[in-house]
């Protein structure tokens, strides 16, 4: 199944966190937190402004990015969990 998301909203798989911290101390799975960086699946095509016009989105397909800690919808797309959330959730754009 192909997935579109509409107007604002993109299509996020989450980035797996560190399993180990700096010093080399392993954290269990129920100790962990979901991971806030995630990388864009699919875009939509923008939104709309107050004169109808669509305003394109600054993230695309592959960008790593950085969004807040209650974010998005959490969805099954292919069998795979994946968050859909509107481009104002994004926090920024991992570079490099």
């Amino acid at each position: 199944m192909n997935f579109r998301p509409l107007h604002d909203r993109v299509l996020v798989r989450r980035v797996e966190a560190e399993e180990k911290t700096a010093g080399g101390i392993i954290i269990p799975e129920t100790a962990k937190e979901k991971p806030q960086e995630g990388e864009v699946v699919a875009a939509g095509t923008g939104a709309r402004n107050d004169a109808g016009d669509i305003h394109p989105l600054e993230v695309k397909a592959g960008d790593k990015i950085l969004f807040g800690k209650w974010s998005g919808t959490e969805v099954k797309v292919n069998g795979e969990d994946l968050l859909i959330m509107k481009e104002s959730d994004i926090l920024g754009i991992v570079e490099g």
